[in-house]
């Protein structure tokens, strides 16, 4: 639809003549008529005259998009714009606490399982990595969901501080795993201390959330 349809039509739906847009907009008759059978179009310093007139948008008088269009995607972007810092890091702590409970659940009833229970280690290493599943989709959903914020001078160091601690654990699991492979010979066992410093891992990142609402509640 061209402007001069667009025209005509605004002008239809609100009952008014020619004479009278022209006598609002402090033009002849012709003019109004010109505009509506695209023999002319409105001059720039008449556009927003006819916009207020006709309760409309420029971008709906020039590109034909409609007033709710707009308000719809302003709407999704005040509704992105609203998740704040704060909520993030509610939701984040959230996640990692659940998600942490889970791993030391299904690790102790992994070890009671190996010493207690008489059951196919097989079976019993696909329950528990069936059960540290959900918990691990959970984070890694979480965190690729987050969107993306302007970082502090201080939530910076606190990431580096945490990648720092990380690696020390990471460091720390591969020794302690070799050492007591080669001592007790139970390497079909012994992963599970990698589980136990991804665990770590995850408790060093709520610590950290913890400690930085704590922060930001005084």
């Amino acid at each position: 639809m061209n402007i001069g349809e667009k025209i005509f039509e605004l002008r239809k739906s609100r009952n008014l003549s020619q004479e009278e847009v022209a006598e609002k907009l402090n033009v002849t008759r012709q003019t109004v008529s010109k505009w509506e059978t695209n023999q002319s179009t409105p001059d720039f310093d008449k556009i927003v005259p006819l916009c207020e007139l006709f309760e409309i948008s420029t971008d709906e008088l020039l590109k034909g998009e409609k007033k709710e269009e707009n308000n719809k995607i302003q709407e999704n972007n005040l509704n992105e714009t609203t998740i704040s810092k704060e909520d993030i890091k509610r939701k984040t702590g959230e996640v990692i606490s659940t998600s942490v409970f889970t791993y030391i659940v299904a690790v102790a009833l992994f070890i009671t399982a190996i010493e207690m229970l008489n059951i196919n280690e097989i079976i019993i290493v696909s329950i528990f990595l069936c059960v540290i599943a959900i918990p691990t989709a959970r984070i890694v959903k979480h965190f690729i969901s987050i969107p993306k914020f302007e970082e502090t001078k201080k939530e910076k160091k606190e990431k580096t501080i945490i990648k720092e601690i990380n690696s020390i654990i990471g460091v720390a699991s591969t020794i302690v795993y070799f050492i007591v492979s080669f001592t007790t010979m139970g390497w079909h066992i012994t992963w599970i201390i990698f589980v136990v410093g991804g665990l770590m891992c995850e408790i060093v990142k709520l610590i950290f959330l913890l400690k930085g609402e704590d922060a930001s509640e005084e």
